[in-house]
């Protein structure tokens, strides 16, 4: 069962500009990290969900050659992107919170960055948990609060410039809404798993200029639908883009961002 809203959608263009804008800023730094910590535990059935354009799943096949890595996302538009930049996973559309996969498949389940989008997370950490063999793990990251991070927070400082009156949310309410540990751990334990492991990672990544990370946020994201509500989208883009420039200044960028390791095992 595939239900995506606008909060949760990657169509058309998206995956290409999300992976070129914002993958190098703020997504490759966390994939060699995560990799890492995959590797350690010598995996040979690995799921990753919400693998996005497969910034993780490249270092995942990386480090783990001789795995079978499942990799999956909600949006097809992002499977036909990944699969073909990551041809050494086995890629399928599929829902995290209804995965159809038989119970152990895996010893190790991986996300980077896609809890924050599930609607009922504790039921998504169900589904891992069923997948899960009873040995296995689960590892993911999730964004601290949006003020840890330099390059969303201009981004939503320059929202809320161009729109005083109704800033898009989408940054702050999505991607960096679900920092609290507490609520994490709560979670988990909802959906049958025990955090076994928690750990505040902060990695620098780079950028071209703050005009390209502009077009990853306002073309590459679902925040793009809340800026077509509001007016023409490669206008608004190009005032955005003037304020982030202003913020975080011309020509290469580089910057650091916070985010929640997390790992957890199966209870029960």
């Amino acid at each position: 069962m595939l239900h995506m809203t606008t909060d949760t959608s990657w169509v058309g263009s998206m995956p290409e500009v999300y992976d070129r804008a914002l993958g190098p800023a703020l997504f490759r730094p966390f994939a060699v990290h995560l990799a890492a910590t995959a590797a350690a535990l010598a995996p040979s059935r690995v799921l990753e969900l919400a693998a996005g354009s497969g910034i993780a799943t490249a270092e995942l096949v990386r480090v783990l050659p001789e795995a079978a890595i499942t990799a999956t996302d909600l949006n097809p538009a992002m499977v036909a992107w990944a699969q073909s930049r990551v041809p050494g996973a086995t890629w399928k559309t599929a829902d995290a919170q209804h995965l159809d996969f038989a119970e152990g498949s895996f010893d190790l389940v991986v996300c980077q960055f896609g809890v924050m989008f599930f609607p009922d997370k504790p039921a998504a950490f169900a589904e891992a948990a069923t997948v899960l063999d009873p040995t296995g793990t689960m590892i993911f990251a999730v964004w601290d609060v949006v003020s840890a991070s330099p390059f969303p927070l201009a981004m939503v400082d320059s929202l809320a410039a161009v729109f005083p009156d109704d800033p898009p949310t989408f940054i702050v309410r999505v991607p960096h809404g679900y920092a609290d540990t507490g609520q994490i751990r709560s979670d988990l334990v909802a959906g049958g798993m025990q955090e076994t492991g928690l750990e505040r990672v902060v990695l620098s990544g780079v950028a071209v200029d703050a005009r390209t990370l502009t077009e990853g946020f306002c073309l590459g994201t679902p925040l793009r639908f809340a800026l077509q509500e509001r007016g023409d989208l490669d206008t608004l883009t190009a005032r955005l883009a003037d304020e982030m420039t202003s913020r975080l200044g011309d020509g290469p960028l580089e910057a650091e961002s916070a985010a929640w390791v997390v790992t957890a095992k199966k209870t029960g």
